[in-house]
């Protein structure tokens, strides 16, 4: 089942959204994806999470305080790469929306309020590209791999990062040796 986040300091929006995914399936091409919806109020916090569970979509409002959704996907998207990105915005900003497309890689931007009908179309439509899209990476990466242009090391680093978004980032220490909190040398 796909796994998607949603992220807006507003938690009446967050219970209204995780309502309307809940009560309304989500199709596209005739596949109907039941969906398991993780929301997070904080970005940072949302961020935390991000490094430990995979997810298939994120739905970011773009105006938040502390960390905008621009930024915040900005920064999703580094962790969590084949995740598919949407924005959800009250707010007409023709500038923002522009950097959440080109900075941030969103492949759709939501007006609030929204429609019900085509909220749960686009997050169904996005999960069908993004699977089509891993699919194809997939395929295109064992080819490489049948050519000797992908390392065996390397196809089984992406596709544990894939499955545990994080776990082949190692932070090394001036010592050489492996650090667990790689903010501790922030900390002296």
């Amino acid at each position: 089942m796909p796994r998607i986040l949603i992220v807006d300091d507003e938690d009446n929006i967050l219970k209204s959204l995780r309502r309307l995914l809940a009560m309304t399936p989500c199709t596209a091409g005739g596949k109907v994806y039941p969906l398991i919806v993780d929301t997070c109020a904080d970005p940072l916090q949302a961020l935390e999470n991000a490094f430990g569970t995979p997810y298939d979509l994120v739905l970011s409002d773009f105006r938040m305080p502390g960390m905008d959704g621009v930024a915040f996907l900005k920064e999703f998207r580094e962790l969590q790469p084949n995740a598919a990105r949407l924005i959800l915005s009250g707010y007409a900003d023709l500038n923002g929306l522009i950097a959440a497309i080109n900075e941030a890689g969103i492949l759709r931007f939501i007006a609030k309020p929204w429609n019900d009908y085509e909220l749960v179309t686009t997050i169904a439509q996005a999960l069908a590209l993004q699977e089509l899209q891993n699919e194809t990476q997939k395929i295109a990466d064992e080819a490489r791999l049948r050519q000797g242009r992908l390392s065996p090391e390397d196809f089984e680093r992406q596709r544990l990062e894939a499955l545990e978004p994080g776990i082949t980032r190692v932070h090394w220490g001036p010592d050489g040796s492996v650090m667990l909190d790689p903010d501790a040398l922030n900390k002296d």
